[in-house]
């Protein structure tokens, strides 16, 4: 039997270091884009302080990237040392783009950074340009692979099992890399990344103005992060539909766990705004509803149904039934390799029989399961209701706002006002934190709403676990916490101590007296 501790401990230490991971990915990516168009202005213009800012914020982007490398390293050794069975049913397929992914953040983006931090003195200013293009592009092209390899886990395209090895094989790369999945996570990912990165930029200049400190230095700085902010923020929204449009072809159930609905409603169906989501009562206390809104979002149509949970268990016992005709076509055929009858039955089933596997978690033989244990098993494919309800309520509410604060700060600094408003600058000093936890909170509603499944219909995350103790995992879990909460102290440290110090304490800006002069005569 599976031992449960087991599988929870090795969740609960990918869990922690996916998220603390993602604490700096997303700034690297939105940072890089930010340095970018500083960078371009300073070469189209020649003014000074332009490549100053560059910089400065480079200074910032350098610790943080360094983070995201360390931090990253320990997140691909855990495929091999918690969730070895995993790496060997679906190694295959996820290896791929796990390892493209890993040359591009080991190789090319490395090369790049060094060439941003070297290269101000050794290259021309258009060269040193492509470089920091091509940094900004290497970071983006890094996440473009991870996010492949864990769009292929939410809807496994381009694969199928193969019986004489019991592992699932690839069958269209072309396919894995198209993944729908892959195509709207990637853009909404690092959507939300360049709203981080236009966050931090636009939080850490309104302390430097509500300081009095480096003023023009700080205002130029946060119109390039009210505009490309607010870009990003509206596209994170957009394309953030498309993500519903997708989780509604390929992942139903954790759309309808989002939503708290549990029957199907008449097509188009409601939007819940706010609600009180009662799992026992598989009802939703205090609900209020707009009309059509998750009809039009999810099937982009007024007259597709949407399922409920309820109607969705259903499906999913009539899946685990076909799968356990797989299940045994496949045992027969471990035996009897020439039976014709087995591979035929199994050819008509095999597409559930990930479905059968779900029994595992009860029953060491899924053949000898009863209605009762085929039920309980279905009521397993319902992920966490109220952590779906609420992360995603509050991910889309500081959503808004960023939409608000950029575009009210995007319309001052056309103004030329941005420093004229105390209130707006510690609105967007306290707002830092903001982008975090949406990004955060839009991973929990992805891979948690994916429960229990690893791999979409085909893994249950029960049966990826590697074969050690509860007792090992625990103490890898412990070092880890210690490890990487000293990490923590010390970025943030680091962080602190060079925001606080800014261009003037790092001499970047104002120019030396001299240079003034100089320049002045």
């Amino acid at each position: 039997m599976i031992d449960e501790s087991v599988v929870i401990l090795s969740r609960l230490q990918f869990a922690l270091t996916a998220l603390y991971h993602f604490l700096f990915v997303p700034l690297t990516l939105g940072l890089a884009w930010m340095l970018a168009i500083m960078e371009a202005v300073y070469v189209m213009t020649g003014r000074d302080i332009w490549k100053r800012m560059t910089q400065y914020w480079g200074v910032l982007f350098g610790i943080n990237f360094a983070m995201g490398v360390a931090t990253g390293i320990t997140m691909e050794f855990q495929f091999g040392t918690n969730w070895a069975y995993y790496a060997h049913y679906v190694g295959d397929i996820f290896g791929a783009p796990l390892a493209i992914e890993g040359l591009m953040a080991f190789f090319l983006e490395a090369t790049f950074i060094g060439l941003f931090f070297l290269g101000w003195d050794k290259l021309s200013r258009v060269k040193h340009l492509i470089v920091t293009f091509l940094l900004a592009l290497g970071t983006s092209l890094s996440a473009l692979w991870i996010l492949i390899a864990n769009a292929w886990m939410q809807n496994p395209v381009g694969a199928e099992f193969n019986l004489d090895t019991m592992r699932m094989e690839i069958t269209s790369f072309s396919a894995v890399m198209f993944n729908p999945v892959a195509q709207s996570k990637f853009v909404h990912t690092v959507s939300a990344g360049y709203v981080l990165g236009a966050m931090f930029v636009l939080s850490i200049s309104a302390w430097f103005l509500l300081k009095g400190r480096n003023v023009e230095f700080a205002k130029r700085s946060m119109t390039v992060a009210a505009s490309f902010g607010l870009a990003a923020a509206l596209s994170v929204v957009v394309l953030g539909d498309e993500s519903g449009y997708t989780l509604t072809e390929h992942q139903k159930m954790k759309l309808a766990a989002i939503e708290a609905m549990w029957e199907t409603e008449p097509a188009p169906a409601s939007i819940t705004v706010f609600g009180w989501p009662d799992v026992a009562a598989r009802t939703t206390h205090f609900a209020i509803r707009i009309p059509w809104l998750m009809g039009l979002i999810g099937t982009h149509s007024i007259d597709t149904v949407m399922p409920g949970i309820d109607q969705l268990v259903q499906h999913a016992q009539t899946r685990i039934g076909s799968g356990l005709k797989a299940y045994a076509a496949m045992q027969t055929l471990r035996t009897h390799r020439d039976d014709a009858a087995a591979r035929a039955e199994f050819d008509a089933h095999k597409q559930d029989l990930g479905y059968a596997l779900l029994l595992r978690r009860h029953l060491e033989d899924p053949s000898k399961a009863t209605p009762a244990d085929i039920a309980k098993a279905a009521d397993s494919t319902i992920p966490n209701v109220p952590v779906l309800f609420w992360s995603f309520r509050i991910m889309v509410g500081c959503g808004l706002w960023f939409i608000a604060l950029f575009g009210y700060a995007f319309w001052l600094s056309a103004k030329r006002q941005l420093d004229r408003h105390r209130w707006l600058l510690r609105a967007a000093l306290w707002s830092l934190p903001l982008p975090w936890l949406a990004i955060e909170l839009g991973w929990i509603v992805a891979e948690y709403g994916r429960q229990p499944w690893a791999i979409e219909g085909v893994l249950p995350t029960a049966l990826g676990v590697s074969s050690v103790s509860a007792a090992q995992v625990a103490t890898s879990l412990g070092g880890f916490m210690l490890f990487y909460t000293a990490l923590a102290i010390v970025d943030v440290m680091l962080m602190l101590k060079y925001v606080r110090k800014g261009p003037d304490g790092l001499g970047m800006w104002p120019p030396a007296p001299s240079a003034s002069a100089g320049s002045a005569s």
